[in-house]
């Protein structure tokens, strides 16, 4: 845009108009927390005024209506379904009709009546003819107070048999109310959970009014989306629905304000395209820095720093250049692409699709296949994620709106120094043309299409003009919406489910897909939740906003919350791209081996009917290490809470192009839902495993098994690097093993929990209960203690990332890494701080042992 168009309000509807179809019974009022009054949307957008106010979206408002829709359909389909099951239930001795729902699922003290049925006691007939009893004339007696008097007699017997039970401590009224049982099968609640994921089609109709428009973070569209998923969070029966605001650092392009040009020589003067054909959002590096430069043009290959050095060895110059990458190889984070050809002395940085990683060299081009079209371009953000995640003004703390502490843009280490922009491949064809004859052609490793030249360039290149200037905003509100269902044990403890729904475009892939599993998930659980049902643990669903822009707003949440997350946050599961294709991919904590597996097990993969599980095996698959990239990393690597991130991954597909709309997703991605079902019954599956059973089901055996390879790959990856040095790991060995120990000692409580319950009945004592839940507490806590938590702890120079096992590394950007602080030492060359780091890390690994069973 040109100019800085002010803000139209939009007539967006109170909650009572949205949803006066429904019965008063399904509404809830928002809270005084709540963005709810036009006072308040009135500044929705801006912090002050004059602020950067983003481009209305006009179908914004019939995507906001339209949850009406959604929700009548799915209530009318649940009464006719209800109404259906409403039949005589085959096992009662009366002719009264009951839900046969309510019959499968309705647990209420079932442990508590099936242990008395077991029962022996004799009748009150029975104790008569036993007892001598003085002799009493019945004639006299009406028989209506001899039957008074039996049962009378017989309800002192029951309740001193119950005093007898309760004194003995053999059932607890208390907060840990195993004794009481269950208020429903879990098993019961699974089955009915699979049975009804997806099955009326509700995951296509989300997709499609999450399409409708594009919503980058901080925009217009993205607040009126996340309104509408507030409402179906409301309509899931969540708890406490908020939207909570956070003020960062967001940049937003203006349409004349960017340009790749060839100025020099008269004869290739050129100008490149930049937008997509399809254009629905404007093109641009999100964080980018704001920029007018120029300089003779240099391909760099994928822009990593050995390719840089490269092209030093052969003598040409990067010094002032404009520099052309590519997307992916062996550096793939862009931002760190970026910075390499920053410390190269490049004046500005181009980076490009090529077909020969997500293009026609892969197959077939959207419309007619997968791959990305040649005018697509990759937008995305080039903040260093691996030195600060969110707001990269706000590093270590939460930019709530009163927060008045921000770094300047140019003292921030999250932000490059030169200016960036994404172009298509149509557009880099002709910069790569332009240079033919200019410097170096290398081998087949810097080549990408097999019939186009690749040369590298040098100081007689054409001279390329790029242009970046752009608006930027230190506080653009960004609103994460949240919800949750409270625990009826320990509703202090929390599963944390998070999907961001901020997107380039209109994002059907990234991150729609997930955001329609999690609204289905929420959507099956609020059925639930009519029925009576609560998890035994509280699980807070969260739609994060400003993930595109360095993990924003989950990281600005678990920041403004670091200590109660560190006491209560058990686990965090996460789905961005929920699925792109067949395979099942799992990145996690070691903690999650166990739940992961059981829930796998249970779900058909829709292509061969196998289980998800049996398809892991036969492949080989295992559950990889947590790199960086999404929503977990905050959670993982500065609370400690144990994380995950899920996914059916294909071929590449349109990657934060306005290509990855709803059409591409209908055609390629998952035609007929059915990878969007089996995510959200894993999914779901895995949050009940965790929030509804009560032992937690992480194994810490797994965790210490991890470790030692983890150890193995550091052993590796210092021999590498070695040149006559060495790293001495005994000393984490030893802590490694001291964990095995000491962790098989603590899982020995899981059998002998089982075994008392099992003897018992399926009660539980009260002091039994208070050992169970003790254990589940240390069980959390593990993760948490692997945290340096020292005064100034945490990695050297990145003070946030706590976690001694898990963290991104300073030029890894998103691949998985264990021990980075050790990585990063022997990289720098700083083989006392690698040392250093391995005996920190062994004495922190050694003392969470300890505390699991002392």
């Amino acid at each position: 845009m040109d100019s800085k168009a002010t803000y139209e309000h939009l007539p967006i509807p109170t909650y009572e108009e949205a949803t006066s179809s429904r019965p008063a019974s399904s509404q809830s009022r928002l809270g005084p927390e709540e963005i709810s009054d036009d006072a308040e949307r009135q500044g929705l957008l801006s912090s002050s005024a004059g602020n950067y106010r983003p481009p209305t979206v006009e179908s914004a408002r019939p995507s906001l209506d339209s949850v009406d829709g959604i929700e009548q359909d799915g209530e009318i389909d649940m009464r006719r379904e209800m109404e259906q099951m409403d039949i005589e239930d085959p096992l009662s001795d009366t002719s009264s009709n009951r839900s046969l729902l309510r019959y499968r699922l309705s647990k209420s003290f079932s442990n508590f009546t099936n242990s008395f049925s077991s029962l022996s006691i004799p009748s009150f007939r029975d104790y008569l003819s036993y007892v001598k009893w003085p002799r009493i004339n019945y004639e006299q007696l009406d028989a209506n107070r001899v039957v008074i008097l039996g049962r009378l007699f017989g309800v002192f017997l029951i309740m001193g048999v119950l005093y007898v039970l309760i004194a003995s401590d053999v059932l607890s009224f208390g907060r840990n109310r195993m004794g009481m049982g269950q208020m429903y099968d879990p098993e019961s609640i699974r089955i009915f959970v699979q049975n009804h994921m997806n099955d009326h089609d509700h995951m296509r109709k989300y997709l499609e009014h999450i399409t409708d428009f594009p919503h980058v973070a901080g925009t217009e569209g993205n607040y009126v989306l996340g309104e509408w998923v507030a409402e179906l969070f409301k309509a899931g029966e969540l708890e406490d629905v908020q939207m909570d605001r956070y003020d960062v650092y967001l940049n937003y392009p203006r349409k004349d304000g960017r340009r790749v040009a060839i100025i020099e020589p008269e004869n290739l003067k050129w100008e490149a395209q930049i937008e997509e054909d399809q254009e629905q959002d404007l093109v641009f590096h999100g964080h980018s820095k704001s920029g007018d430069v120029t300089g003779p043009l240099i391909y760099a290959n994928y822009g990593s720093r050995d390719d840089f050095k490269r092209l030093e060895n052969e003598g040409v110059s990067i010094k002032d250049a404009i520099v052309l990458v590519r997307y992916y190889g062996t550096q793939g984070d862009r931002a760190l692409k970026v910075k390499a050809a920053e410390l190269a002395g490049a004046a500005g940085c181009i980076i490009y699709s090529d077909p020969a990683q997500d293009g026609f060299v892969q197959g077939p081009t959207f419309p007619n296949g997968r791959f990305m079209p040649a005018d697509a371009v990759q937008r995305g953000a080039v903040s260093l994620m691996s030195r600060v995640v969110g707001d990269v003004l706000t590093p270590g703390w939460a930019s709530t709106p009163d927060n008045k502490q921000h770094l300047k843009p140019e003292e921030s280490p999250g932000l490059n120094k030169i200016p960036s922009i994404p172009i298509s491949w149509n557009d880099a064809e002709h910069l790569l043309e332009a240079l033919q004859g200019h410097g170096k052609q290398f081998g087949d490793d810097w080549v990408g299409v097999p019939e186009v030249q690749y040369w590298t360039g040098n100081g007689t290149s054409p001279k390329v003009n790029l242009k970046n200037i752009q608006d930027e905003e230190v506080k653009q509100p960004i609103y994460n919406v949240l919800g949750k269902l409270t625990g009826w044990e320990e509703p202090e403890k929390k599963i944390i489910v998070g999907n961001h729904r901020d997107a380039w475009c209109t994002g059907a892939a990234d991150p729609g897909s997930g955001t329609a599993v999690m609204l289905e998930i929420i959507r099956v659980f609020g059925e639930l939740r009519r029925l009576g049902w609560r998890p035994l643990r509280t699980i807070e669903f969260a739609s994060w906003d400003g993930e595109e822009y360095n993990l924003i707003g989950s990281t600005e949440h678990v920041e403004n919350r670091e200590a109660a997350l560190r006491e209560s946050g058990v686990a965090y599961i996460n789905v961005d791209v929920a699925v792109t294709g067949t395979d099942f991919y799992a990145s996690a904590s070691p903690l999650y081996e166990h739940p992961l597996m059981h829930a796998m097990n249970r779900v058909s993969d829709p292509s061969t009917g196998k289980s998800i599980r049996e398809l892991w095996d036969e492949q080989g698959r295992g559950i990889e290490n947590l790199g960086a990239g999404s929503d977990f990393v905050a959670f993982q690597d500065i609370v400690g809470t144990s994380s995950i991130d899920m996914a059916f991954k294909g071929g590449k597909f349109p990657y934060h192009s306005c290509y990855d709309n709803f059409e591409w997703m209908s055609k390629f991605g998952d035609p007929d839902w059915s990878y969007h079902k089996a995510m959200g019954e894993i999914w779901a599956l895995l949050i009940l495993e965790l929030a509804d059973k009560p032992l937690l089901p992480f194994q810490i055996t797994s965790y210490a098994k991890s470790i030692s390879s983890y150890i193995d790959d550091l052993d590796a990856y210092a021999k590498v690097s070695a040149d006559n040095k060495s790293l001495d790991l005994n000393g984490l060995r030893t802590a490694t093993d001291i964990l095995t120990q000491e962790s098989q000692r603590f899982h020995n409580f899981d059998q002998t929990w089982r075994d008392f319950v099992f003897g018992s009945g399926g009660f539980e004592s009260g002091n039994m209960g208070t050992a169970r839940i003790e254990h589940n507490n240390r069980l959390t806590q593990f993760e948490t203690d692997l945290l340096d938590l020292r005064e100034d702890g945490g990695l050297v120079n990145r003070t946030q990332f706590k976690h001694v096992i898990f963290a991104p590394q300073v030029w890894s950007g998103y691949d998985d890494a264990t021990f980075p602080g050790v990585r990063d030492a022997i990289d720098a060359g700083d083989w006392d701080g690698a040392q250093a780091q391995v005996e920190m890390i062994a004495g922190i690994i050694k003392a969470a042992a300890e505390k699991l069973n002392g």
